[in-house]
């Protein structure tokens, strides 16, 4: 008897581990918009906002030496009719962290982050943008693994 019990609180604890990690909330602490402006004729600005969770960060594609952090990468896609106009600039209150017992610092933002890339259509024609962010997120107690989204985006 004492064998059938031990089989039936092992199934119930399996039963219940397994339930409770179905169940387990995926870290997600932020939502991507991505927008096109269309300024004139040929140009337009590519929009990527970041609307980050309370407590947690989401680093500048630059960072100090020491860094240990995987810094915010965008890349765009390969378009012949689209031409990129300099580099992608970002706007929202940059923050400057440093961890003085482990010698590092990051460069990071809170809340909101608007990274903007302005881009020309060689010829008047519609086609899309499209490219990826990756980007690693870290709250004061841990850090997620870099993640990688997707966009593509009409130019009319």
């Amino acid at each position: 008897m004492n064998k059938i019990y031990m089989k039936r609180l092992l199934i119930v604890l399996v039963l219940v581990a397994v339930t409770g990690l179905s169940n387990a909330q995926i870290l997600d602490p932020v939502k991507w918009t991505f927008t096109a402006k269309k300024i004139d004729a040929k140009t337009y600005e590519i929009h990527m906002v970041a609307n980050i969770q309370m407590n947690w960060h989401l680093y500048s594609q630059s960072q100090p030496k020491d860094a240990i952090i995987n810094p915010t990468a965008i890349a765009f896609n390969k378009n012949p009719l689209v031409s990129l106009e300099g580099k992608v600039k970002e706007n929202g209150k940059m923050e400057t962290y440093t961890d003085k017992r482990l010698g590092i610092s990051a460069n990071q933002y809170s809340n909101e982050l608007e990274f903007v890339q302005k881009v020309k259509l060689k010829t008047a024609a519609k086609t899309n943008i499209s490219g990826s962010v990756e980007y690693q997120t870290c709250d004061d107690k841990k850090c997620l693994p870099s993640k990688k989204v997707t966009f593509n985006l009409a130019l009319k």
